[in-house]
């Protein structure tokens, strides 16, 4: 299977998702994600799965799915390559 995204979970707080893909850092409102995300609890938030090919997130206390590429349209670019 080709990866399309190198895709790792760098932190999640009240306001935001932190992403690193493909070396590059990323950091997303929650609101911006979906209204599901939006709406779910610190503790549903946390709990990320990343598909083996780097293709989509998963959050499956709140059976949701997300596209990374497409979710990236929405993602400001951090200048650090990790959250500060």
């Amino acid at each position: 299977m080709d990866k399309i995204h190198d895709v790792q979970l760098l932190q999640t707080d009240e306001t935001y998702l932190y992403l690193s893909v493909d070396g590059r850092s990323y950091r997303i409102r929650w609101g911006d994600c979906s209204p599901r995300l939006d709406s779910a609890t610190p503790a549903q938030r946390q709990e990320i799965e990343i598909s083996p090919s780097g293709y989509g997130l998963h959050w499956p206390l709140i059976d949701e799915d997300l596209a990374v590429t497409p979710l990236l349209q929405q993602a400001e670019i951090l200048a650090s390559p990790t959250h500060d």
